[in-house]
């Protein structure tokens, strides 16, 4: 299958390209980069020297399927007119997220091209669309946070054993924001500092409040926060919610039935793992997987779940390629089974 990706020269992009470099049923035949065309791949990324490819200003040739890393408007821009010849495409960014336009607009400051293509498009998380991505030609993969907080919590909003009052406290690593420099992102900036932003809203709260929404008939209350810490990859989400009904979930056994849950919700999802312990973002460094953990704090009543993942895998181009995978009829996992990089 012929694949081409648009804006191969971001940190999404290119982490696309490495995976899909190993995948058997893909051959990349074409790459586009803003501010890298008519350079030799290998010399902008020499760690994907093995694929031996000119970065092109549009994409070329006959493909089966696209993927778009360019930022919000300039990717529905550009997919736009590979979906009207035909081309199934999975788009990184935010832009076929939301279903609402005004939704879209209030959150990104811009106007959609294309709004028409909302409805169509299917919300990627496999784990709660699985048989829409299966028939869709038109993906919208979800950002990193969105991801991490709604496989933290989809188990206990479903489960109806959780408060309307939900509270998600997430932390990322750099390369969340992209590859562009700017001063939040300047290594004096970053290292040795951890600091909040987006207090007022982050523009990934919609997504969230989206996708759960329709799991309970309660209105959520959502209190969303995220922080940049000095690491290059991974995220960490801390969710906080009000039990129903405490008394039912005391002791051991009450952690067990908690465990048991989650567990029963993610049976049949090979990239959520429910364990144990506590995870941590180096344990999913380079793969695609979601580590979660629920947990019962007896004392106040609550239910704390934690969730991590790698934002550039899981959160980006590891679940643009599971998606692929399911529009196109490969298994699953296929290309996707690599461990974590440990330490």
């Amino acid at each position: 299958m012929k694949v081409g990706i648009i804006n191969i020269t971001g940190y999404a992009g290119s982490e696309l390209a490495r995976i899909l470099y190993r995948h058997p049923e893909v051959e990349i035949t074409s790459v586009t980069g803003r501010s890298a065309a008519g350079q030799q791949l290998n010399e902008v990324f020499p760690h994907l020297t093995a694929m031996n490819m000119a970065i092109e200003p549009e994409l070329s040739g006959s493909l089966d399927m696209v993927f778009s890393a360019l930022p919000h408007k300039a990717s529905a821009e550009a997919c736009i007119p590979v979906l009207e010849q035909g081309v199934k495409v999975v788009d990184i960014s935010a832009d076929f997220r939301l279903k609402q336009a005004d939704e879209y607009t209030e959150w990104y400051g811009v106007d959609h091209p294309d709004p028409t293509y909302l409805e169509e498009a299917v919300y990627g998380l496999p784990e709660l669309h699985r048989d829409d991505v299966t028939n869709s030609r038109l993906v919208a993969n979800p950002g990193c946070y969105p991801t991490s907080a709604i496989l933290g919590l989809a188990p206990a909003v479903a489960g109806k054993i959780i408060t309307q009052d939900i509270i998600i406290d997430s932390k990322s690593g750099v390369s969340g924001g992209g590859r562009s420099l700017t001063m939040t992102n300047h290594f004096s900036e970053v290292n040795e500092n951890v600091f909040a932003y987006a207090l007022k809203g982050h523009r990934h709260l919609p997504e969230i409040t989206q996708e759960l929404a329709p799991l309970t008939e309660k209105s959520l209350n959502l209190t969303f926060l995220t922080h940049l810490i000095p690491m290059t990859r991974g995220i960490l989400s801390s969710c906080y919610a009000t039990l129903i009904e405490p008394g039912n979930w005391t002791g051991d056994e009450g952690q067990e039935k908690i465990l048991d849950l989650y567990r029963d919700y993610y049976a049949d999802d090979p990239f959520v793992r429910v364990v144990s312990t506590p995870p941590q973002t180096k344990q999913t460094l380079g793969n695609n997987l979601c580590l979660i953990h629920p947990s019962i704090d007896e004392r106040t009543g609550r239910l704390i779940v934690i969730s991590c993942l790698d934002n550039l895998v899981k959160g980006a181009a590891g679940q643009a390629v599971q998606n692929m995978n399911l529009m196109c009829g490969f298994p699953e996992e296929t290309g996707l089974e690599a461990l974590a990089v440990y330490p």
